[in-house]
């Protein structure tokens, strides 16, 4: 089996485009909003390549203060963007917010890379950084659907109880439909690519169940902590 990941050249990379374009189209004839797509599809490329290249260099740096700063900045920018449903921003909503994905994922990412895969030095970029990403990124969007669906639920009048379990529930969803499809409706990303790259699929399962347990644990861990901190409203939605 082959042990080295295939490289893509751009020739091959912009066949990809095709099925984009298709899509393009749709939105082109039916009139529904197409201006958006294209522009999340070329900020999606060019925000790949930089950050492809801005990789490269941190995994060349060997400072625990450099990737302490850069975990540091995805935990902001995690939760900028988990307020984005709330119709009033504001820093109260912003730091209830950082917190919550703070508490739910940082001992998360801890006991992932110190015990279960035992990382050395801890601050190892290429282990450290895409765990983190996994991590951050399924925690931010578990509480931007707490805090949408609980505040949905609180205008419409419902208790405080009532209001956090619905929308304890909510926030789960995407993440617990993927523990029911994986392995039976699709090989996730972290499982796909080291069998791509020559790795045992009983290896890669292994890992693949520890990134499903960090994933579900952090972002559940994350809800909970946002909806009860809370309280008995959100008045910022």
């Amino acid at each position: 089996m082959n042990d080295i990941v295939q490289n893509i050249s751009l020739i091959r990379l912009t066949l990809m485009l095709i099925p984009v374009a298709v899509v393009f189209i749709i939105f082109f004839r039916w009139q529904t909003g197409a201006t958006t797509v294209v522009y999340a599809t070329i900020r999606m490329i060019v925000q790949l390549i930089l950050v492809g290249y801005l990789l490269s260099m941190i995994f060349n740096s060997n400072s625990p203060l450099v990737i302490g700063l850069v975990l540091l900045f995805m935990l902001l920018i995690s939760a900028w963007i988990a307020i984005r449903p709330l119709k009033e921003k504001n820093r109260q909503g912003y730091f209830r917010t950082l917190w919550a994905i703070s508490i739910g994922s940082l001992p998360v990412l801890a006991l992932v890379t110190q015990a279960a895969l035992r990382v050395q030095p801890w601050y190892e970029p290429r282990f450290i950084i895409p765990l983190a990403g996994m991590i951050f990124s399924n925690s931010m969007n578990a509480v931007s659907l707490a805090l949408e669906r609980y505040g949905s639920e609180i205008a419409s009048g419902t208790g405080f109880l009532d209001a956090r379990a619905v929308a304890y529930r909510a926030s789960l969803i995407p993440i617990t439909n993927a523990l029911f499809a994986v392995g039976l409706v699709s090989l996730p990303g972290m499982m796909t690519g080291q069998i791509l790259s020559g790795v045992s699929p009983l290896i890669a399962a292994r890992y693949q169940i520890v990134v499903m347990c960090m994933i579900f644990g952090s972002a559940g861990i994350s809800s909970a902590v946002y909806l009860s901190l809370a309280g008995g409203g959100l008045n910022e939605s």
